[in-house]
């Protein structure tokens, strides 16, 4: 009887352990939310205009396709720019959205850790151009890394890279040229699973 018992607990915890461990996957169908607070480091090597870094919001809404690929559309608030050069000193607002296809390694198995790698397109909207200023919206590629760390079925902790080629055509007081922000943005957040 005693053996009975033993044999019956060992069964249900290791059931219970295999039941928590599988809802910790991502899979085909998964909805992932994410949010968090990031900084765009722009490319100083920019000629002779400095772009001032600056740090905001960012979220995205994706969907498994596949436990290991999965869609992703992501945005900012704005992130605000202080432009200086000869003859150059002026201010704008640029706002990313992006749309990424990402892998997911492990996806599909039970692991606590999901790392993840995208690439894609960005469109970046430039605004509140100081006056004078005018910046032409653009289109670039975009990769990105990041990790989940889960923390339960529904939450997981998110640490994320990324970076696009933006290069955007500018004209300021009869001047024209093209400044390349090439942003890297690092960032952290949480990510929801449903």
């Amino acid at each position: 009887m005693t053996q009975l018992k033993s044999l019956s607990a060992i069964l249900l915890a290791g059931g219970l352990v295999a039941a928590s461990q599988a809802a910790l996957a991502y899979e085909a169908g998964d909805v992932l939310i994410r949010g968090g607070y990031a900084k765009s480091q722009t490319d100083s090597d920019n000629g002779s205009v400095d772009i001032g870094d600056d740090s905001a919001f960012v979220g995205s809404v994706g969907y498994m396709l596949h436990d290991k690929v999965g869609v992703t559309l992501g945005g900012s608030d704005k992130f605000e720019h202080s432009l200086t050069g000869p003859g150059l000193d002026a201010s704008v607002d640029s706002q990313p959205i992006d749309l990424m296809v990402e892998y997911y390694p492990l996806g599909g198995l039970n692991s606590r850790v999901q790392p993840y790698a995208g690439v894609g397109v960005n469109y970046t909207r430039f605004s509140g151009e100081s006056s004078g200023l005018n910046v032409d919206n653009t289109w670039a590629p975009k990769g990105e890394v990041g990790v989940d760390l889960v923390v339960t079925k529904n939450l997981s902790l998110n640490g994320f890279a990324s970076y696009a080629n933006v290069n955007a055509d500018y004209s300021y007081a009869g001047n024209s040229g093209e400044l390349d922000t090439d942003p890297v943005i690092v960032g952290g957040g949480v990510t929801l699973n449903f």
